[in-house]
């Protein structure tokens, strides 16, 4: 079965460039501003679009994107409400890959057979869980592959030779490569070590490999891109949602535009004639 991230990145690598993929979290700051933000991504050049399931003990994620999810908890954020805005995307847009990124506890509470039909049935093509390792892959990870949901795994500077085939076993669509150890939005990456590290999964598997924590500038994505196959910004983009906060928690009429003016800015960087992306 063919997916929306399959036909995105084939399509992408035969125009010869990096994906530029995009998080942001679910309602942060509010329901309205972020479904805004989700529809506006893809013209100001997102190929690929994260979404964070706002979850209270977000383990993997830097202090921004703890705060994100927190405001969007406190804006009465749930996972059913996530899932229709990914319904609101979809009466728009059939053609963007869309990927929810999280936790298993909301999903194990929603049920897992619930969540994977409903997930189905708003649009969402997959699913990046980061706590859920592939030794617990009947809890959720075959349930959603046998569904038709693509179920993206993250390798690390510490996935070594002998763990990461069973990190590739299941997954699809792309791998997510965690380009520093630690939490998101940190440190930023050394590109030559990425580079290494990108190649080396690459000799074991023919998914695409996107790289993402502590890509913040057009001019890191671009050196990441050019030894990867994508570029993963989130940081970045909910910094500016959290400077344009008053006192009240109210975000600034301008948000949307600050974000996606970096959104085109770091598009426009991956598709420069520097740019070459790794096939």
């Amino acid at each position: 079965m063919t997916t929306r991230i399959d036909t995105r990145f084939a399509a992408l690598k035969k125009d010869g460039r990096a994906a530029l993929v995009t998080f942001t979290t679910a309602g942060d700051p509010d329901y309205d501003t972020s479904l805004a933000l989700l529809k506006a991504l893809p013209a100001a050049g997102a190929d690929v679009i994260e979404m964070g399931m706002p979850f209270s003990d977000p383990m993997a994620d830097g202090p921004a994107i703890q705060a994100s999810s927190q405001r969007a908890l406190k804006a009465g954020q749930t996972m059913k409400k996530t899932l229709q805005m990914v319904r609101e995307f979809r009466e728009g847009d059939n053609d963007t890959p869309l990927v929810l990124m999280g936790y298993y506890n909301p999903i194990y509470i929603y049920p897992v057979d619930d969540f994977i039909k409903d997930c189905l049935e708003a649009g969402v093509d997959g699913l990046i869980v980061v706590d859920v390792p592939p030794e617990e892959d009947e809890e959720l990870c075959i349930p959603a592959l046998k569904a038709g949901l693509n179920f993206i795994r993250l390798a690390t500077p510490t996935t070594d030779a002998k763990r990461l085939p069973t990190v590739l076993q299941n997954t699809s669509g792309f791998v997510y490569y965690v380009s520093i150890a630690g939490i998101t939005g940190t440190k930023a990456p050394d590109p030559s070590k990425v580079h290494a590290q990108v190649a080396r999964i690459k000799s074991q598997t023919e998914l695409p490999v996107a790289v993402g924590f502590g890509v913040q500038t057009p001019a890191q994505a671009r050196a990441i891109a050019d030894g990867a196959d994508g570029v993963v910004v989130g940081t970045a983009l909910v910094k500016i949602i959290e400077s344009g906060l008053d006192d009240a928690g109210k975000c600034a009429p301008d948000t949307v535009e600050k974000v996606t003016k970096l959104v085109r800015s770091l598009a426009d960087g991956l598709t420069s004639s520097e740019t070459v992306a790794a096939k």
